[in-house]
């Protein structure tokens, strides 16, 4: 039987996700800079080729950092808070360390 998550308390799962939510806002402002850079430096190599690609580039890294970084963040969190030592693996159980 598993046993209950820290995440069930009211008090430790504000803290968590305060702590992931600092950790959004971070990356938010750190994936800005990367589009900026990204941008700049397209136009660097390329100049000034066409809108719609400085629209697709700045979506794409933007939604791939974001992305990256929301993911990342759970899996921390997970982590962190202890959830992931709660739950009951029966699989596990049934496989020797020899096999």
């Amino acid at each position: 039987m598993p046993g209950p998550s820290q995440l069930d308390d009211p008090l430790y799962a504000g803290m968590a996700w305060s702590r992931y939510w600092r950790l959004m806002r971070w990356m938010s402002a750190l994936t800005f800079v990367c589009v900026a850079v990204a941008l700049g430096l397209l136009y660097y190599l390329h100049g000034l080729v066409s809108v719609h690609m400085y629209i697709a580039a700045a979506v794409g890294v933007g939604f791939a950092l974001l992305l990256t970084a929301a993911l990342m963040g759970l899996v921390f969190m997970s982590s962190g808070t202890g959830h992931d030592d709660c739950i009951d693996d029966p699989v596990s159980k049934d496989i020797s360390p020899d096999e």
